[in-house]
């Protein structure tokens, strides 16, 4: 089965062609953050007008980077959402047109499904079941992942995402757009023992998390740090990243940590775009060692919003669960009403043990 994904849900146009038998074929990602950053942030009706632009063509480069063509297709997975109205319409316009002219079936896939199956696209490859930290701009959950629609949420923010979280504070350290990979950039020079920032809800017994309080204490320990120094040298620009980072990565390490234990679990999946952030691999990949559990990404190139896992959990819907085809989009689409796969056929990545 030949699959094209389409993902226009907000600023990535990204476009993939997944072949259940030999794999990735090829992927075309444009991203719109040059375009975005004179506005210090995404503008819906410029994304969507340019995703209008982009997808066509990159479909076209897709299809010629794997020698394929349209008549080749056996369907068309597109970001159903959740996401902006108008850039989910980009996407489920031109899927559902070419699928009704090429008459093959067509998918509409969950965001966020597509970035938790993602790391199945990487080498080795988790088993079903598997604990997962889905960790991006918009959304910070953990979850149990039993199968193709069987998601458990044992945990999530209260408040921020981690990489809203990034972004907002790089914001207030006057970090230009887009702030939050630059912070993270900044934080690699910073000197972790300089200063401490809190750890929010890190004892809290549970494992849900909050992040808007720790924009607070950055921006009050700026303050503190302008009143010294008369400004923010380069040097405490770092070192203010650094902590705030060092933060944001022992919390999302102490609560994976606990949802392991408590679940039981020996495999922990890592997605989304802050899943590429170096300390937080690093912090994991020690944890992994000492604790005795396995951590799967995704390739690092398949951590933004891409069309690869969008043709990738197409593919899987239509293999093992049900799919609707219908022509819509969810700008808001909550993950647990995902049906799950059929109970009669079983994912060849299902694994008896824990």
């Amino acid at each position: 089965m030949l699959v094209l994904g389409i993902e226009s849900s907000c600023d990535e146009t990204g476009v993939a062609l997944y072949d259940t038998e030999h794999g990735l074929l090829a992927h075309q990602l444009h991203t719109q953050m040059a375009m975005h950053a004179e506005y210090g942030g995404v503008v819906p009706e410029l994304a969507s007008r340019d995703h209008i632009r982009r997808t066509i063509p990159l479909t076209e480069a897709c299809l010629a980077e794997a020698g394929k063509t349209l008549n080749d297709l056996s369907a068309i997975a597109y970001t159903q959402g959740p996401g902006l109205g108008g850039a989910l319409l980009v996407g489920a316009s031109i899927a559902n047109a070419l699928a009704f002219g090429l008459n093959i079936p067509v998918v509409g896939v969950h965001h966020l499904e597509g970035h938790l199956l993602s790391p199945l696209l990487a080498e080795p490859k988790p088993a079903f079941p598997f604990l997962a930290l889905l960790v991006s701009g918009g959304h910070t959950q953990i979850m149990a992942v039993h199968g193709i629609g069987q998601y458990e949420i044992l945990g999530e923010t209260l408040d921020d995402a981690a990489g809203e979280a990034f972004d907002k504070t790089a914001k207030l350290l006057d970090i230009p757009y887009p702030g939050g990979a630059k912070l993270s950039q900044l934080a690699e020079h910073g000197d972790p023992s300089r200063y401490t920032l809190p750890r929010p809800m890190l004892h809290s017994g549970n494992l849900d998390m909050s992040f808007s309080g720790l924009k607070t204490a950055v921006l009050t320990l700026s303050k503190q740090v302008q009143a010294e120094h008369g400004h923010i040298d380069e040097q405490s620009r770092q070192d203010i990243c650094r902590a705030f980072q060092e933060a944001i990565v022992e919390v999302l390490l102490k609560k994976c940590l606990a949802a392991l234990k408590q679940s039981g679990m020996q495999r922990l999946v890592v997605a989304g775009g802050v899943g590429a952030n170096k300390q937080l691999r690093a912090a994991l990949n020690q944890a992994a060692k000492r604790k005795n559990f396995a951590v799967f990404y995704p390739p690092l190139e398949l951590c933004t919003d891409n069309g690869a896992m969008i043709a990738f959990a197409g593919a899987m819907r239509l293999q093992y669960a049900q799919a609707a085809a219908a022509f819509s989009v969810k700008p808001r689409w909550d993950l647990s009403s995902l049906p799950a796969a059929s109970s009669t056929t079983p994912s060849p990545l299902t694994d008896s043990t824990t």
